[in-house]
C-alpha cells in the first residue's frame, strides 16, 4: 500500500491514471466512471443529503454530490489529497486520518444517509474490511446505505483469473473484494459488476 507521502506524490496526476486505465478497459480501474455514475445516480434518485466519503481522494465522486446539494463529510490520509478536494469542495467537512485505523472522531459524532467508499477499501485485509463495515451501520440512518465501489469480483476464481491477465501490474498489497466470500458476513449484502474488474457492493441497515 502507498503510504500518504507518495499518494501526495501522485495527487496532480491520479485523475489522469485512473482515466487512462478507465478508457482503456484494463485493471485495476476498469468500470471506474460506470461505479461513480451508478452512485451518484442511486443517491441522488434516493434523495440522500448527508454522505460520508471514505478515502474520497480527489473528490470526484463528492464532488458531483456537493454540487448537487449534498453535505459532504470525508476522511483521507494524504494531505494534497484534501487540500484538492477542498478547493472543489470549501464548505465540505474533510479530515485527515488513515482509516485503516478507524474514522477520527469528529466523523463518528454524525448520522449519516448514505456512506461511500470508492477504490479505497481495498486497502484494507479481508478481515479487517468485515470489522470496519460492521462498524459504520451505526453511523447510518435508519434508511441509509453503505455503496462500495472497487475492484471486486462475484468469485475467487474470477480474482485469480484476472490477476493472471494483470501479470506484474498486479498490486500484490491490496486486497480484493470477493462477493461470494464476503456474502458470508453480510447476507443481505448486493453486488452490481461494472466491468471484469470493477462493481458496486451495496449494504442498507434495513
Amino acid at each position: 500500500m502507498l503510504n500518504n507521502k507518495e499518494f501526495d506524490l501522485w495527487a496532480e496526476s491520479y485523475d489522469q491514471s485512473v482515466d487512462l486505465s478507465n478508457e482503456n478497459e484494463k485493471y485495476p480501474f476498469a468500470g471506474y466512471g460506470k461505479v461513480l455514475d451508478k452512485i451518484y445516480i442511486d443517491i441522488s434518485y434516493a434523495c440522500y443529503n448527508t454522505v460520508l466519503d471514505i478515502g474520497f481522494g480527489t473528490g470526484r465522486l463528492a464532488w458531483r454530490l456537493y454540487e448537487k446539494g449534498c453535505r459532504i463529510f470525508g476522511q483521507d490520509f494524504s494531505d494534497k489529497m484534501i487540500e484538492i478536494s477542498q478547493r472543489k469542495m470549501p464548505c465540505a467537512n474533510l479530515y485527515r486520518g488513515d482509516f485503516t485505523q478507524g474514522l477520527v472522531e469528529d466523523l463518528k459524532q454524525y448520522k449519516y444517509d448514505a456512506i461511500i467508499a470508492t477504490y479505497s477499501l481495498h486497502h484494507l485485509k479481508d478481515e479487517n474490511k468485515v470489522d470496519f463495515i460492521k462498524s459504520l451501520f451505526p453511523l447510518l440512518k435508519d434508511d441509509g446505505c453503505i455503496y462500495i465501489g472497487d475492484v471486486a469480483f462475484d468469485t475467487r476464481e474470477e480474482l485469480e483469473k484476472c490477476r493472471e491477465k494483470a501479470g506484474a501490474e498486479w498490486a500484490d498489497d491490496e486486497f480484493y473484494f470477493v462477493f461470494e466470500e464476503m456474502k458470508k458476513s453480510f447476507p443481505k449484502m448486493k453486488f452490481e459488476k461494472m466491468s471484469f474488474c470493477g462493481g458496486i457492493l451495496l449494504l442498507s441497515k434495513i
